[in-house]
């Protein structure tokens, strides 16, 4: 309790340090009081004066003795000039200027010669070449650099070899060739190298068994078609590449963790897995691949993550998942050919499921029942499926329709469920009332109405709403009564809403992120920025608005309920809701039609 207290008055004290460039100005000549605040509070109360816009070059000098790590990612600003007083930083082990598009090469001279650096991070930094290597590899001390998409040549590269205490080492979209990794075997050690899209080869793949301790190795986008055995190799990404053989060898094999072969295009499907040691296998990523055979999934009993999204595993082979689903805790099977037969084969045989993805599957709402015996599943993904809401269940010789989402009520751990692109309506959603932990729930239908909305304000823990293009009125809006927990509502293609309506509600739960083409704010901005002048107040018909709605609070949707618009085209309900316009200003006028 003691430290929790302690921790709420550090955040009170860095939050009241980083208000307003005046507070700054308060403290900042307080010199001697900050070189002695300690490390960790130096560098959160920099965090957050970055995150203020509050950050520039000369109130860095404040830090210098005291800072440790500094994260500047996609600051736009930094250049030269920033450098210059971040190399005079004494203590400075951790540097991520990732993003940081002014960064040149020359402005990296005031890093030479750091002592304490041992991490620095320069992705996607174009503007530094090989004559910024030039100035780095007089850090003796770094042990992680990432240079992904940088300026860098083969040359550049070959440079690095200097600095012999690197562990991790990120090459990735640069032109690395089998010479310029070759000049890198100095480096012994190296536990992560990432080289994807380099110009590798086969030959120069061999080379890897010369990192003794390389436990991750990521070759995505590049030539490699085999791979030699690596004995200390924990992960690799081989996403689309060629392969023909992996970790081909007799003596011990890789310790494999994790494997993504996303996109690849498999030569000897027979022997793809052959030589792979998959006892303690817990991630296996074979989306969209060529693959055609399934066989070697049996021999892997500690899959944790299975991804096989896009794939061509039908019904006849999903039995081959449910062998090792004791482990399985996430399930990608969209976009293949899995009906709910498949989904039949898999019930009872993961215990422990917390993510299903069946987007884009055969599947209908027979599949439902199915997927209620998976007791662990907290994320549930049906989105573009046949899956209606209800089933018809014959009864001796009556016909009888259930609702089908009363099964997943069984599901007491259930947290996000997307229905977008099905085929559910408003009457079959009553059973939503009673999943209480539900957080995240989506839709993107054309035949919801307010009706659905309404019924959605009972989700006492809802975090995030999304109803999109669904038929919602102005009046439905505002009957609306979100949650106190709802954080974000997406109601973008609801076409029907006005401005003001959406004006009105952003005014009365400023704590929710309303999305739709109309608004364009966050829940922090919506305070007097939805108006033109936030010393305005809503207009008039917004006003009457509000009134309309609050009255209209008290009146219950009949269960019976019809929503006649969807007799008609989006075309057809704007004429009518201009001749309804037209027909109320002419009766008010007393004419006569």
């Amino acid at each position: 309790m003691e430290t929790e207290k302690q921790s709420e008055l550090v955040r009170l004290c860095i939050e009241a340090a980083c208000e307003s460039r005046e507070s700054v100005e308060k403290w900042r000549r307080q010199r001697r009081s900050l070189e002695r605040l300690p490390s960790h509070l130096a560098d959160s109360l920099l965090l957050h004066l970055c995150r203020r816009r509050l950050l520039f070059p000369s109130l860095l000098e404040v830090f210098k003795y005291s800072v440790e790590a500094i994260d500047l990612r996609g600051e736009n600003s930094v250049d030269a000039e920033w450098m210059a007083y971040l190399g005079a930083f004494r203590y400075l082990r951790s540097l991520n200027v990732g993003d940081c598009h002014r960064l040149t090469s020359s402005a990296l001279w005031a890093l030479a010669g750091m002592t304490c650096l041992k991490k620095l991070d320069l992705s996607r930094c174009m503007k530094v070449t090989d004559a910024g290597v030039r100035h780095l590899i007089s850090i003796s001390t770094l042990e992680k650099l990432f240079v992904s998409e940088t300026g860098l040549t083969a040359n550049g590269v070959a440079l690095l070899s200097s600095l012999k205490k690197l562990s991790v080492l990120d090459l990735g979209g640069l032109p690395v060739t089998d010479m310029a990794l070759n000049s890198l075997q100095v480096l012994t050690k190296l536990q992560y190298l990432d080289l994807w899209g380099s110009k590798l080869t086969n030959k120069g793949a061999a080379v890897l068994q010369m990192f003794p301790e390389l436990s991750f190795l990521n070759l995505a986008w590049t030539d490699v078609t085999k791979l030699p055995n690596m004995r200390s190799l924990e992960c690799l990404n081989l996403s689309n590449c060629t392969i023909d053989s992996l970790l081909e060898g007799n003596e011990d094999k890789a310790p494999l963790t994790k494997i993504s072969l996303a996109g690849a295009t498999f030569i000897n499907e027979a022997e793809a897995f052959l030589y792979l040691e998959t006892s303690s296998l817990s991630f296996l990523d074979i989306s969209n691949s060529s693959l055609n055979r399934f066989d070697f999934l049996s021999q892997m009993k500690a899959l944790e993550h299975l991804d096989l999204s896009s794939s061509m595993i039908e019904d006849d082979t999903v039995e081959l998942i449910a062998c090792i689903g004791a482990n399985l805790r996430n399930l990608n099977l969209s976009k293949t050919r899995v009906s709910s037969s498949g989904v039949e084969v898999l019930a009872g045989h993961l215990p422990n499921l917390e993510i299903l993805s069946l987007s884009g599957t055969l599947i209908d709402d027979v599949a439902i029942s199915y997927i209620s015996m998976m007791p662990s599943v907290k994320v549930i993904d049906l989105s573009n499926t046949d899956i209606k809401g209800f089933r018809l269940q014959q009864v001796g010789a009556e016909t009888d329709l259930v609702l089908s989402l009363t099964a997943l009520q069984s599901l007491t751990h259930l947290e996000k469920l997307n229905l977008d692109h099905t085929q559910v309506k408003d009457d079959v959603l009553r059973p939503f009332s009673s999943f209480q932990e539900l957080r995240h729930l989506s839709f993107r239908n054309a035949s919801l109405t307010d009706f659905s909305l309404y019924n959605f304000s009972s989700l006492s823990n809802l975090i995030s709403l999304g109803i999109r293009d669904a038929v919602l009125t102005n009046s439905g809006l505002g009957l609306f009564r979100p949650p106190s927990t709802l954080k974000l509502l997406d109601l973008r293609g609801c076409w029907l809403l006005t401005k003001d309506a959406l004006s009105v509600f952003c005014n009365s739960y400023r704590q929710i992120e309303v999305r739709h083409e109309l608004v364009s704010i966050s829940p922090s901005d919506q305070i007097g920025s939805y108006c033109p002048s936030s010393s305005q107040s809503p207009s008039r018909k917004s006003s009457r608005a509000l009134q309309a709605n609050q009255k209209q609070e008290r009146i219950a949707l009949p269960k019976s309920f019809v929503d006649q618009r969807l007799k008609y085209s989006r075309e057809e309900l704007l004429a009518l809701q201009y001749t309804t316009s037209s027909l109320s200003m002419t009766h008010d006028r007393g004419e006569v039609i």
